[in-house]
């Protein structure tokens, strides 16, 4: 556990030094938002067994709340932030409260159903403005930190994810963290133990929603915005793939699940126009038009090579040459 503690702080350290060799904070930002939000759904799906097609009502909802506290309240950043916090884990607490009454395909379908309402709830709302977004959004201060700065913005964005990742890290790694992987091993079992079920799923659905949450409104204070892209049931289906592409089940598979999904939706275009240059292929010039379905490949290679996924499948490898030797 020590030295896997190590690694996380020697990625952490990595992570900060990255602007100072040229990395682009604000791509970076993005990155870091869209792992912690792969986190909060890992934690749910990975370490319970339930399958939620409705986290993106949690990262829009924390967003819009955000937004509207800073642009209309004139609430300190921090404040801000917490408040669209606050409200995705009011929205996970009233969506888990219903959802948990069933389970397997009834809840994820559930959960569909919920954050959809949600979404179509956005669109019409006067206080979202629609299509058009939340806009402008002041990223204020924090603790006197000036956030207009991107670099400023850069350092709080890494701590969030930091005490996002190190929140999960310790669900997982606690007493509470065996009864969830107890639910989803042997769920009659447990019950049989005395374990409240119902509580213990109701906890952790608002828990990944509140780390969801912590996500969206961290984003809408990057790019100053709150939009229905947030919220869109894309979104929900867009974090299961980052899971799964990451390896489900292990900490740093969603994070490099983010890092793979965010940089092919970024750079497949510039991508597509080198290897047009490099091969004569006019066909090439057009992949950035096509980055769903370069996603969808790139979902079915891993699915096919790397079925646990790819950090799922390095860790299995690595045991069990640590188990032949």
């Amino acid at each position: 556990m020590n030295r896997q503690l190590a690694s996380y702080l020697i990625l952490a350290v990595l992570i900060a030094l990255l602007p100072a060799v040229g990395a682009y904070p604000i791509f970076i930002m993005k990155i870091m938002c869209y792992a912690l939000f792969a986190c909060a759904f890992n934690l749910l799906l990975a370490y319970t067994g339930l399958l939620s097609f409705g986290h993106a009502a949690f990262l829009g909802g924390a967003a819009y709340a955000t937004g509207h506290s800073l642009v209309v309240w004139g609430f300190p950043t921090i404040l801000g932030l917490l408040f669209g916090t606050a409200v995705a884990a009011a929205l996970g607490l009233i969506m888990g409260a219903l959802a948990i009454r069933r389970s397997g395909i009834y809840f994820a379908m559930i959960t569909l159903a919920m954050a959809q309402m949600l979404f179509f709830y956005f669109l019409q709302a006067p206080f979202t403005h629609g299509e058009d977004g939340l806009q402008g959004i002041p990223r204020g201060s924090i603790l006197g930190i000036d956030l207009s700065n991107d670099l400023y913005l850069y350092y709080v964005v890494l701590a969030i994810f930091i005490i996002g990742f190190m929140i999960c890290w310790r669900t997982v790694n606690s007493p509470f963290g065996q009864v969830l992987k107890a639910l989803r091993e042997n769920e009659a079992r447990a019950v049989s133990l005395g374990y409240d079920v119902a509580r213990f799923k109701l906890l952790v659905f608002v828990i990944s929603a509140t780390l969801a949450g912590l996500a969206g409104a961290t984003k809408s204070l990057v790019f100053v915005s709150a939009t229905l892209s947030d919220a869109t049931w894309q979104m929900s289906g867009l974090v299961i793939l980052m899971t799964l592409i990451g390896g489900l089940g292990t900490f740093l598979g969603p994070v490099l699940g983010a890092v793979i999904v965010v940089v092919l939706e970024n750079k497949v275009g510039e991508f597509g126009r080198s290897l047009s240059q490099w091969t004569g292929i006019e066909w090439f010039q057009v992949l950035g038009e096509s980055v769903t379905m370069v996603i969808g490949l790139i979902f079915i290679v891993c699915v096919m090579a790397f079925r646990r996924g790819i950090i799922g499948e390095i860790l299995h490898r690595y045991d069990r040459r640590k188990a032949a030797a």
